[in-house]
């Protein structure tokens, strides 16, 4: 079994998978959205701490597996590095403690892989990754081959939820709050701007779409809340289907996945579900418990790189808050 560990942001989660059947033995993730609600954001510091209080209560129920371990995967990068030392200080001390190697995993692939979990991994896919820090389109052929073809050029997609939400004093994480709330507005009461529609780049940028919105906030209501949401999150959605609609033009997909937190926005599914029609493409998805960070993908890309043998030593395992897969 390998017992894997993430902590790359404000979820502390810990899990256990059979190496030779990919069955999820165990997953437990303590969230601390509420302690960082009451600011708007993650604060860093804040997490760090918290997490050298999850970690260990979790890890406690794992020890009836200690003896059947085979390695112990932990998220390296990217991420937050107070937090990420945090698993990776476990991580090493369990693999000191228990004489077994170590495999470092990077949080991106982490999510690509939450595709796959209890599952054989299928490829070639093209993914499209949104979560609080990243907007990217990857063409993914296996764990090694991976092209990043767009990212973006400032604010990623759920973080501009996140924003909307902080500018409205909604709370955080403001993704399901904005989604739930566009819900009940018109999507079509104010006109946003489509992020660089006249551009040829393949590429993405929220802080001017966010800008819109605190403007329009400042001469806003409450009761014209729910309109904002869904204007927002059609021009958010908008923009990632515009940008895809030009890149399939000379990339046509076949397989295609979505994955990240943001992946759980259903808006968004059934509209990329209705782009893909004209391709014939298969659309891929985690289930939903398992598209915000967790463990459980963490330790399907850990039994994978110990099948090939992907190990780091432990004087070199190093922490990166910004990597490339």
């Amino acid at each position: 079994m390998i017992l894997s560990i993430e902590s790359s942001c404000d979820d502390s989660a810990i899990a256990i998978t059979e190496i030779k059947t990919k069955k999820l033995l165990f997953h437990k993730k303590i969230s601390q959205e509420l302690e960082h609600s009451v600011y708007g954001g993650v604060v860093p510091e804040l997490a760090s701490r918290l997490h050298a209080e999850a970690l260990p209560k979790i890890l406690e129920e794992c020890k009836p597996y200690f003896k059947d371990l085979k390695a112990v995967a932990v998220t390296t990068a990217p991420g937050l590095n107070v937090t990420l030392v945090e698993g990776v200080t476990m991580a090493k001390a369990l693999c000191l403690a228990l004489d077994i190697p170590l495999i470092a995993v990077n949080h991106l692939k982490g999510h690509i892989y939450s595709l796959f979990i209890e599952k054989e991994a299928s490829f070639p896919q093209t993914v499209l990754l949104v979560s609080g820090g990243h907007t990217q389109v990857i063409e993914v052929k296996s764990l090694e081959e991976m092209e990043m073809v767009a990212t973006t050029m400032d604010d990623s997609f759920g973080e501009s939820f996140d924003k909307v939400s902080k500018m409205m004093n909604l709370g955080y994480p403001g993704g399901p709050v904005i989604e739930k709330l566009a819900q009940e507005g018109d999507e079509n009461r104010y006109p946003m701007p489509l992020p660089l529609s006249q551009s040829p780049l393949i590429a993405f940028s929220y802080s001017g779409l966010k800008n819109a919105v605190r403007l329009v906030s400042l001469e806003a209501d409450e009761k014209d809340f729910p309109d904002i949401a869904a204007s927002f999150q059609k021009a958010a959605v908008g923009h990632l289907l515009q940008k895809l609609k030009k890149y399939f033009k000379t990339n046509p997909p076949q397989h295609f996945a979505i994955v990240g937190g943001a992946s759980a926005n259903l808006y968004l599914r059934e509209k990329i579900e209705t782009l893909l029609k004209p391709f014939n493409a298969t659309l891929s998805l985690a289930e939903l418990k398992y598209c915000s960070d967790n463990a459980a993908m963490i330790g399907r890309v850990g039994v994978e790189m110990y099948e090939k043998g992907r190990f780091t030593s432990l004087d070199e395992v190093k922490t990166e808050p910004r990597t490339s897969l």
